[in-house]
């Protein structure tokens, strides 16, 4: 399925698909999807290309669920279309949806895509299965496995325990060590920045809230997993933009005349596979040229990440600063918040170990709080807060202008307890704001 056209649209997209390394998959039967993208950059009159990453919790279907709903959304829009082909005579854009494995226990097999049917399981149980999975996602070691073994055991001895063993305590600690991820540094790097992992804290609070983990009935004992899975898919996703995504985005730019136009947006973690792509790896990261638009949906990121100094760290940086400290951006750089997502309002500070902050006293920003919750923020750069307008009204955006838009109004249906409105964006005042971002500076 190399090129996906939406029913009813005048627009399709190219889906090309990575692998956990952020190497790109090569088993589509018309061979690599990049290359398929690159010859329609350079053999069509492409005007703008657009280059979209999902969140996390997705595999391939979800992939594709997402982007005809976003890109559909996008397409509903002909009003804008309308203008940009004004401004922009002769407007054809390439859009180009990205995958990254991003789901622990998702469909990955790219030959299984048109049917999405699930491989046959070849007698393995369930339980083995998940440790197979989890040990992919987290850390594939001796020791690892053991610690799942020993989680998944006691899960399925004691579906409601009323509070966690000393041994499962011992093993979730083993699996955060194996797994590499850092904590304790705000200004550290997307799988860093969170207070020492807590398995106690994550399984109290998933108990009180009576939750369940992952429709496998398995109760709280297994939420600090699913904790664990949300901070190494956090990291997944910065070293797939600064990788794989990085690496497109460089050979796209480097096939093109200065005359087309790049356009990014990204989804809840998809925030940071985009900017990890903007600030590419720590060597060899200079861009061809700058970008034209960033839009950056209900981000699961630090709301320091731009900065440059961090009130909770005096003195750092956030992660991110190179890209405007470096001048990547040459058009508008646009956020959204919704008091309605739950995923990062709620889950994300959760996930930190926030409930240790000091102080959550309102107006105090705090140490941990996401992108899509208070934009961006810091003393530098400096940013405009302003509402999310219906789809006829302009913005006005500014080229190099920093936007946090507060969507609460729009971006309101709630999908889950846990997620809230984290997913609800094909909605046509989202997609203005996307097309009018790409518009700034015609």
């Amino acid at each position: 399925m190399p090129i996906r056209k939406l029913k009813n649209t005048e627009l399709s997209y190219h889906l090309i698909c990575y692998d956990e390394e952020g190497r790109e998959r090569s088993g589509d039967p018309d061979g690599q999807l990049s290359k398929l993208a690159l010859d329609a950059l350079t053999t069509e009159p492409i005007t703008d290309v657009f280059l979209i990453s999902h969140g996390w919790l997705g595999d391939i279907p979800d992939a594709i669920t997402q982007y005809d709903k976003w890109i559909g959304a996008m397409a509903g829009n002909t009003a804008d279309i309308e203008r940009m082909r004004q401004a922009r005579p002769g407007f054809r854009p390439l859009l180009i949806g990205l995958h990254w494995p991003s789901k622990p226990y998702g469909e990955e097999d790219i030959s299984q895509s048109a049917s999405f049917a699930a491989p046959a399981a070849g007698g393995t149980s369930p339980i083995d299965e998940m440790i197979d999975q989890y040990a992919k996602t987290l850390a594939d070691t001796p020791a690892a496995r053991q610690a799942l073994q020993t989680i998944f055991a006691a899960a399925i001895d004691d579906v409601a325990p009323d509070k966690m063993s000393a041994e499962v305590v011992e093993a979730y600690q083993v699996l955060d060590r194996e797994s590499n991820l850092g904590s304790g540094d705000v200004a550290g790097d997307p799988g860093s920045d969170r207070e020492p992992f807590d398995p106690e804290s994550a399984f109290l609070f998933a108990k009180d809230e009576a939750a369940s983990f992952g429709g496998f009935g398995l109760g709280a004992l297994l939420a600090p997993l699913r904790t664990m899975s949300f901070w190494k898919m956090k990291d997944r996703a910065a070293k797939f933009g600064a990788s794989g995504a990085f690496q497109l985005l460089h050979r796209l730019q480097g096939a093109t005349s200065d005359n087309v136009r790049f356009h990014l947006m990204g989804h809840s973690f998809g925030c940071v596979v985009m900017s990890a792509t903007l600030a590419g790896p720590q060597t060899n990261n200079a861009l061809v040229r700058p970008i034209d638009s960033v839009v950056l949906l209900q981000g699961a990121l630090s709301l320091w990440s731009y900065t440059s100094n961090i009130p909770h760290a005096p003195g750092k940086a956030g992660y991110f600063r190179r890209i405007f400290s470096e001048q990547r951006v040459s058009g508008p750089f646009v956020t959204t918040q919704s008091e309605h997502d739950t995923a990062v309002g709620t889950m994300y500070p959760l996930a930190a170990g926030a409930s240790r902050q000091v102080s959550f006293a309102p107006g105090k920003l705090p140490k941990y709080g996401a992108l899509g919750t208070f934009g961006v923020r810091g003393p530098d750069p400096e940013t405009v807060d302003m509402a999310m307008l219906p789809a006829d009204q302009p913005y006005n955006f500014l080229p190099g202008g920093i936007y946090n838009l507060e969507s609460s109004r729009y971006i309101c249906k709630m999908e889950s307890r846990t997620s809230g409105a984290h997913s609800d964006l094909a909605h046509p005042e989202v997609a203005h704001a996307v097309w009018e971002a790409a518009m700034s500076g015609l």
